[in-house]
């Protein structure tokens, strides 16, 4: 008797936010009071195994409900779907999600609805590798580079990296990959960190965490700045005092400038010796990136955290606009197409360092970047991952920073799945936090912030 063949039961979906706003954790100059937030999605078959897969958009408050909304619209793709066929071909949904001619008319592939089919896209590799039973950094590595290569939509593409090319890249990748990879389980992957260096954060607790920062084994650690010139040289100069001269030090700009003011700013802050500016103006400016760089070199230019899509990529590297590449888990379509990023990064040889903080975005990247070592770049040369001290409890697997490197995670999966009790805790709006929050500003003890309302 031939076994029936699993199939996706329910697609889940969760408005869940945590209330980072209270003490100014991820704050920048455009973004001041982030309620860090994610649009979470479960993936339930019925086979035997009881693997389920989940994956996220991420998001920082207000407007969650409707990224939501948008993974709920993607729910007729999935319902009654084989497990098998989706966990040996992810690009097949791929394929399905982004060719939908009406949804697509609300990209086209960027913005609410491609965040959406990033979550989709990743909570099935999360289930790939799960039933695998193989961390995601694992099975893209072990991958044959043929299957590789058919999980990437070379559309728009073509000019600047061909299936051929990939195919050549992914080829020599493998060349010594065994032994990066236990390279990479001995030692981990190199981090930088973001945690001292939150905008409203004071010069003491600057000063504090970033020298706690280098005594932890951190060579680079990163500033927000862009909101007063006057502060950013001052808080500069505190920064760079606390970590010495031996320590890189970042500084990002969270899109607040126009050309002109972002070299004009960062001349400014040179003495400083910054490593690199990032997103220094608008993330789909890829003339004005370009302008940027030729400026205020020797100042590396790095931007991609909220960079569209592959095409956008692909326009950065060619016109030189970027020193370093920065991608994100969850604001491209899924694991696919940042295979496709890491590519044209590869091929342009130019290093990727990857977007990471928020909810769960460093436990996703690091499986990419591992990948990328292992199996594509075969370097960690001026490659680091993003690393915050923030919301990694929340997660089954979270991630483990072991001498400022992201020790190779072991658990099959992509690393995306929460904690029971954190999902019922922080669900919006009937979680035992925020229900907790309703209650005490109807007693007039408090003001609910509303996911960053």
């Amino acid at each position: 008797m031939t076994a029936t063949p699993a199939r996706v039961t329910a697609v889940d979906t969760l408005d869940v936010r945590f209330p980072t706003s209270r003490e100014l954790d991820g704050s920048d100059a455009m973004n001041p009071d982030p309620d860090y937030s994610a649009a979470y999605v479960v993936l339930r078959t019925d086979a035997d195994d009881g693997h389920e897969g989940h994956g996220f958009a991420f998001t920082i408050g207000r407007g969650n409900e409707v990224q939501v909304a948008a993974v709920e619209a993607l729910r007729p793709y999935l319902l009654g779907r084989s497990a098998d066929a989706l966990c040996a071909d992810p690009a097949s949904l791929a394929r399905d999600l982004v060719g939908d001619s009406q949804l697509r008319w609300l990209g086209p592939e960027k913005g609410v609805m491609h965040m959406a089919i990033g979550a989709v896209l990743n909570a099935v590799w999360d289930l790939a590798a799960k039933r695998r039973g193989l961390p995601l950094w694992r099975l893209l590595a072990e991958a044959e580079p043929e299957w590789l290569v058919a999980q990437v939509d070379f559309r728009y593409l073509s000019d600047a990296l061909t299936p051929a090319e990939a195919l050549g890249l992914l080829t020599r990748g493998r060349e010594g990959a065994a032994a990066r990879a236990e390279r990479l389980r001995a030692r981990g992957y190199p981090a930088y960190t973001t945690s001292p260096g939150w905008l409203g954060y004071d010069d003491e607790k600057l000063a504090r965490l970033a020298r706690r920062a280098v005594a932890d084994g951190f060579r680079q650690i990163k500033l927000k700045v862009g909101a007063d010139l006057a502060d950013d040289v001052r808080r500069c100069r505190v920064a760079r005092a606390a970590i010495g001269p031996g320590v890189r030090l970042a500084l990002d700009a969270n899109q607040r400038w126009d050309v002109e003011r972002a070299v004009t700013w960062v001349r400014a802050l040179a003495p400083y010796e910054p490593y690199w500016i990032e997103e220094p103006t608008s993330p789909d400016d890829v003339l004005g990136h370009a302008a940027i760089r030729r400026a205020v070199a020797p100042v590396r230019v790095a931007t991609g955290e909220h960079v569209a899509n592959r095409v956008v990529f692909k326009q950065l590297l060619q016109a030189g606009a970027v020193d370093v590449v920065q991608i994100d888990a969850a604001r491209v379509g899924g694991v696919n197409e940042n295979l496709a990023i890491l590519l044209l990064a590869a091929k342009h040889g130019v290093p990727v360092c990857p977007h990471a903080g928020g909810v769960g975005l460093c436990e996703l990247v690091q499986h990419l970047s591992m990948f990328d070592y292992v199996a594509l770049s075969g370097t960690t040369e001026d490659r680091a991952i993003e690393y915050v001290d923030h919301l990694h409890e929340h997660f089954l697997a979270p991630v483990v920073i072991d001498r400022a490197h992201y020790r190779a995670p072991e658990t099959p999966g992509f690393s995306a799945e929460m904690r029971p009790d954190s999902l019922a805790t922080y669900r919006f709006p009937d979680g035992k936090y925020w229900a907790a929050e309703r209650e005490r500003e109807a007693a007039g003890q408090g003001r609910v912030r509303r996911g960053g309302g």
